[in-house]
C-alpha cells in the first residue's frame, strides 16, 4: 500500500480510506459477478452524492444488503425496504432501496440469459480497459462516454434503475473497464 504524504493521487489525499481505496481498488479490473453488482449499486447509491459519503458507508452498506448476494436481495420484500429504510448506517433513500432490489433481479435475469454479468458488462469495452483521456486536472475528466452511454441505455432496457450514463461511467473507471487516472497520479500508466 502506498501512504507517503508526497505521492500524487487523482483523489483521496485527505482522507485515509479514500486514499486506500484509490491505491488499491480503483481502477482495478474486476471480473466477479458480485463484487461487480455491489460496485454498480453503490454508484447507483452514490447518486446525486459523493462518493466519500458512500465509501464511508460501504460496510453496512455490506451488510444492510447481505453482502449484495444478487439472489438474497432480489429476494427482498417490503419489510426487507421498511428494515433498510430504518438503516441510519446506510443512504435511506426509497428509491434507490426499491431499485437495488430490481437492479438484483434484472442482474440475476443477465445472469441466467448471458452466462455471467461480468461478460456482459465487460463486453461494453470490448473485454478490455480502456484509457481514458491524459489530463493532469480531475474537471477535465469527462464524465461519461460512448460506452457508458451504451451500457446505461442496455441496462435500463433490462430494467435496471439508477444507472444512467453518469452513473455507469463512474462505474467502469471503479472497476477497471476505464483506466482514468490522472497523468500526475502515481497509477497513471501511460498511452
Amino acid at each position: 500500500m502506498t501512504s507517503q504524504v508526497d505521492v500524487i493521487r487523482c483523489f483521496g489525499d485527505r482522507d485515509p480510506l479514500m486514499s486506500a481505496y484509490h491505491d488499491q481498488e480503483w481502477g482495478v479490473p474486476v471480473h466477479d459477478d458480485r463484487a461487480l453488482f455491489e460496485k454498480l449499486m453503490l454508484d447507483a447509491f452514490q447518486a446525486g452524492l459523493s462518493w466519500r459519503v458512500i465509501l464511508h458507508k460501504r460496510d453496512a452498506f455490506q451488510v444492510a444488503f447481505s453482502g449484495f448476494a444478487p439472489e438474497v436481495v432480489a429476494a427482498y420484500g417490503p419489510e426487507d425496504v421498511e428494515r433498510l429504510l430504518g438503516n441510519e448506517g446506510i443512504v435511506r433513500n426509497r428509491a434507490k432501496i426499491e431499485a437495488a432490489i430490481t437492479n438484483a433481479q434484472a442482474s440475476l435475469a443477465i445472469q441466467k440469459s448471458e452466462g455471467s454479468l461480468d461478460g456482459y458488462l465487460w463486453s461494453f469495452t470490448g473485454g478490455k480497459t480502456i484509457k481514458g483521456l491524459a489530463v493532469a486536472r480531475w474537471q477535465d475528466k469527462p464524465t461519461q462516454s460512448a460506452e457508458s452511454q451504451a451500457m446505461s441505455l442496455a441496462l435500463r432496457e433490462r430494467g435496471f434503475k439508477f444507472v444512467g450514463p453518469t452513473v455507469c461511467y463512474a462505474f467502469m473507471q471503479a472497476v477497471g473497464m476505464i483506466d482514468d487516472h490522472l497523468v500526475t497520479c502515481f497509477k497513471y500508466s501511460g498511452a
